[in-house]
Parts: C-alpha cells; sequence; structure tokens
C-alpha cells in the first residue's frame, strides 16, 4: 500500500515540474497572443471578451520582444514600430521576463505557459492570463 502511495506521489511531482520547466515554457511564448483576464486581487478578476489589438511576441534564444499589432479582417495584421525589448531569464526555477522600451523597464514572472495559453505575475501583483489568437479566416477554415 505505501509503495503504492509513493509511486502516485512522485509521479505528481514529476508531471508538476514537467509543466512548469522554464525552458519549455519559453518555447511556447513566441506567436500572437489575446488577454483573456486579468486577476487584479484575489477576489477581483477583469474578463476580457473582444481585444482590438494582440501581443506578438518573438524570441531567438533567451532575446525577444513584444509588439501590440492589430488584427486586420483580410488576415494581415497593422502595426508601428515600437516594440518592447524581453530578456528571458531562468531565476529561482522561475521563468523572467525582462522588459525594456525608452521610458521604462520591468518584470514579469512566467506563472505557466502552454502551446495555446500562458500566464504572468506583473509587478503590481496582477495576473495576466493570455489565450492564442486565431483570426476570424482560421475559425472559417477549420
Amino acid at each position: 500500500m505505501n509503495k503504492k502511495i509513493l509511486f502516485f506521489l512522485f509521479g505528481i511531482v514529476f508531471l508538476g515540474c514537467q509543466q512548469n520547466n522554464p525552458e519549455e515554457q519559453l518555447e511556447h511564448l513566441t506567436g500572437y497572443w489575446e488577454i483573456d483576464r486579468v486577476e487584479v486581487a484575489e477576489d477581483s478578476v477583469i474578463n476580457y471578451k473582444v481585444n482590438a489589438t494582440v501581443d506578438y511576441m518573438e524570441f531567438d534564444g533567451n532575446e525577444g520582444f513584444r509588439k501590440k499589432v492589430k488584427p486586420q479582417f483580410d488576415g494581415s495584421y497593422k502595426t508601428s514600430e515600437d516594440a518592447e525589448e524581453i530578456s528571458a531569464r531562468i531565476e529561482n526555477d522561475s521563468l523572467r521576463l525582462y522588459y525594456k522600451t525608452p521610458f521604462d523597464e520591468w518584470m514579469e514572472t512566467v506563472i505557466s505557459a502552454e502551446e495555446d495559453k500562458f500566464s504572468v505575475l506583473n509587478r503590481d501583483g496582477k495576473i495576466y492570463y493570455y489565450t492564442k489568437f486565431t483570426s476570424l479566416l482560421d475559425e472559417e477554415e477549420k
């Protein structure tokens, strides 16, 4: 009986470590993302039904950038040249994203990251939940 419990607990720990591997989390972050919701306090959540802009993130190794883009009905995106530089670092077994613009610098901690969703904790204690953006054209092709 004790062996079964020990095996079960080992399995949970093993699966938990796999899901939160910082190197694997970074692999999932390149792409188009829209904010699903923001947890501003433990009992206060802001839900986003429609987003006029989405975030495009791209990484080459540990360096990357994030841009705000506006999806168009033809499947293209309008964007400006403004981008936030991102440096990804693994610290204390967590993936941390260090952002830099000409006006500010800040850090976010990745809580989880999968192929179709991720979440980050920002410097104000807010948790942002993102989902992979799919355009209307992507939905029509399915």
